[in-house]
């Protein structure tokens, strides 16, 4: 993926140019590395491509992880319910599919780990390039 793609707070950029299937699913590797095991939330908004791109990232948490993760795969959500259900259901992690306040054409993962707390892109980033190592 574009390391463009990777900020501080998420990683978001355009749909499928910068973020795709192929990142979805690298991202999902990279959280199966991260994540304890437990629940993972998955949700998505309405924009176009984040339904395959919830899948890519369920395909990817599946088939990194070295312990199975119980995945709650929500759907449609706002990204304040898809954090109150990270923490209210007691998950050990959780993605948000979303670009936020970004124009339609754009789309990203939001990462949490419990409690709802921020995963920076660049994590996710220095993770997807450990594998790549390995």
């Amino acid at each position: 993926m574009n390391p463009s793609v990777f900020k501080a707070y998420d990683i978001r950029g355009t749909y499928p140019a910068e973020v795709n299937e192929a990142g979805a699913v690298q991202v999902g590797q990279a959280c199966a590395k991260l994540f304890k095991p437990g629940k993972v939330l998955v949700a998505h908004d309405i924009r176009h491509g984040s339904v395959p791109l919830s899948k890519a990232f369920m395909e990817g948490l599946t088939a990194a992880a070295d312990e199975s993760f119980e995945i709650i795969f929500v759907g449609l959500s706002t990204t304040p319910m898809f954090y109150f259900l990270v923490t209210e259901l007691g998950a050990t992690g959780g993605c948000m599919i979303t670009a936020s306040h970004n124009p339609k054409n754009y789309n990203g993962f939001k990462i949490v780990e419990e409690k709802a707390h921020a995963v920076s892109g660049t994590a996710i980033r220095d993770i997807i390039a450990s594998l790549s190592k390995a």
